[in-house]
């Protein structure tokens, strides 16, 4: 006999008011927890497929003979990149990310980005981790986690698209090199396997998705004929539009960085009327594509909500300074210019989606350059399109398990929206 049945009566009673005791405390604790901690509305449940061990950090690799080649950055320093090699079937397949950063319209902000790891490896992080895209953990990054991945540092000012030979620029000493650096790391890249690479996959974030369309095709140049390529640029779709106060900032920001940088012969395809910027502009750079490519960008691109539509000069009295860091602050007339700059970014990007090998997923959220956060590119908090997260919809495209051009639907619709909120404004990419 079980020995509580075997236990003398008033024992036997002691034991069951202990029992409902401690049963009444389980219950008081699971109800005060989910007082304090009640389910996330429009929060997909937890997926037991998504990992927590922390992100691998990948050393930094300077470029061999870089500065021989004249492939340096902008003080003259070599460039450089973090290559996580592959293991198992990922051996032979490659992914490259190259890095955003922004762009140096004159000597002021170049001479401003040569005392950073913007424009120069002597303050790049000697390890960064590998996260988003670039994991390697398959619970974070289902499709691409045992690939060779590498990501390339952006210290040239210009999205790896210039090449100019003086080096002396009004008595200061700048390297325009941008298209030196992108073939002096290929080069030192491909005898390590890209060469042999079965499947690859170029992606960008922010300039480096301007990056990525003005290379794409260069891309799949470099590799065997009978492999796969592929390209995606994400948060890199910035838009010639007129700001809140009717210039069309960017495009003269980009008129002085081409102008600069000597670029308009990199772009043969721009009209000899177009202004110098213009030709700089994923929509025109995009044209001449040719490689199967993929457009992430959200509709509300936060970078571009302060630097391209509310940028510095056309909002003097502020209006706009709790809008550009957190959209639940935006007013009715503010999320009317938003919807606005949301229909031109479809508006621009609507020839592409009739290309049948292209891709797209453009959500509503308040974000920039998803495929570098773990939590925006895969996890329980990311943004979804059609129950798909970013990393799904783009493993999707790559491997053809499906066509993807996933368009959201207008801001605040989609309750699973990873929007950031900024504590100070988004003065960096």
């Amino acid at each position: 006999m079980p020995p509580f049945f075997s236990a003398p009566p008033l024992h036997r009673c002691r034991l069951l008011r202990h029992a409902a005791a401690f049963a009444l405390v389980l219950a008081a604790v699971a109800l005060v927890f989910l007082l304090v901690h009640p389910p996330l509305a429009g929060t997909p449940p937890p997926s037991p497929s998504y990992g927590h061990r922390l992100p691998t950090l990948v050393d930094l690799t300077l470029v061999h003979g870089g500065q021989e080649k004249g492939a340096v950055c902008l003080d003259g320093t070599p460039p450089g990149y973090h290559w996580l090699p592959g293991f198992g079937d990922g051996s032979h397949k490659w992914l490259l990310h190259l890095e955003g950063g922004s762009w140096c319209r004159n000597r002021t902000s170049c001479d401003h980005r040569k005392k950073t790891s913007l424009g120069s490896s002597a303050y790049m992080e000697t390890r960064v981790e590998f996260v988003g895209i670039l994991s390697d953990d398959e619970a974070q990054n289902p499709d691409f986690y045992n690939w060779n991945k590498v990501k390339v540092r952006y210290c040239d000012g210009a999205s790896f698209s210039g090449n100019v030979q003086d080096e002396l620029q009004d008595g200061t000493s700048f390297f325009f090199r941008g298209q030196r650096i992108w073939e002096a790391v290929m080069t030192e890249l491909l005898p390590k396997g890209l060469a042999r690479a079965k499947q690859a996959f170029l992606t960008g974030c922010s300039a480096g998705g301007l990056s990525t369309y003005i290379h794409c095709d260069d891309f799949r140049a470099l590799l065997p004929k009978d492999s796969t390529v592929k390209c995606l640029a994400d948060g890199g779709f910035f838009l010639d539009v007129e700001d809140i106060s009717g210039r069309r900032y960017m495009r003269g920001f980009y008129n002085d960085v081409v102008r600069q940088q000597d670029l308009r012969k990199r772009f043969p395809h721009c009209r000899s009327d177009m202004e110098p910027g213009q030709c700089f502009f994923p929509q025109e750079v995009a044209k001449g594509i040719t490689t199967p490519m993929f457009i992430l960008n959200p509709a509300y691109d936060v970078w571009q909500v302060e630097h391209v539509l509310s940028p510095e000069g056309s909002d003097p009295q502020n209006l706009w300074q709790n809008c550009r860091m957190d959209i639940t602050k935006c007013n009715v007339k503010q999320l009317e210019i938003l919807q606005g700059f949301r229909k031109s970014l479809l508006d621009a990007i609507s020839e592409f989606k009739k290309k049948k090998d292209w891709g797209m997923f453009i959500d509503s959220c308040f974000i920039h350059c998803q495929s570098m956060k773990s939590l925006a590119w895969h996890s329980p908090s990311a943004s979804r399109i059609n129950n798909k997260t970013v990393a799904e919809a783009v493993g999707d495209w790559f491997f053809d398990r499906r066509e993807v051009k996933d368009i959201d639907c207008e801001y605040p619709c989609n309750p699973t929206c990873y929007n950031v909120v900024l504590e100070r404004p988004y003065k960096e990419d």
